[in-house]
């Protein structure tokens, strides 16, 4: 998903990030989750209500959300959320979201799988 070596995002590592690495940081999560499409700064703009130019500054990297943005980011997207644990050098916590996650897509692929087979033996 990000970079997880070189100028960014270093595990292990406790980096200082100024506003110009933050930025790239938080368009990558946004690019990644979205795209780069007029779709991705109207989800964007939905999600925090910020203007189009702001939405379009974040995904380009131009600028990074402030506090209450990126909380509202965070809060709709697991990619932002994920790039600022890493940032806050807090990789456990993103582990623990990855098997959180993970844990219900197998307990939603078992319900499919009983579903078909008509149910649990």
């Amino acid at each position: 998903m990000l970079p997880k070596t070189g100028n960014f995002l270093q595990k292990g590592l406790t980096m200082q990030y100024d506003a110009e690495a933050y930025a790239a940081v938080i368009a990558t999560a946004l690019r990644t989750e979205l795209g780069s499409t007029h779709r991705s700064i109207k989800t964007i703009r939905r999600w925090t209500g910020a203007s189009e130019r702001t939405a379009t500054n974040w995904l380009s990297a131009d600028n990074g959300p402030s506090g209450p943005h990126l909380a509202s980011l965070a809060h709709h997207s697991d990619a932002v959320l994920e790039a600022f644990l890493i940032m806050a050098g807090r990789d456990r916590a993103v582990i623990d979201l990855q098997v959180t996650k993970m844990r219900s897509e197998l307990a939603q692929a078992l319900e499919k799988i009983d579903s078909i087979i008509g149910g649990t033996p």
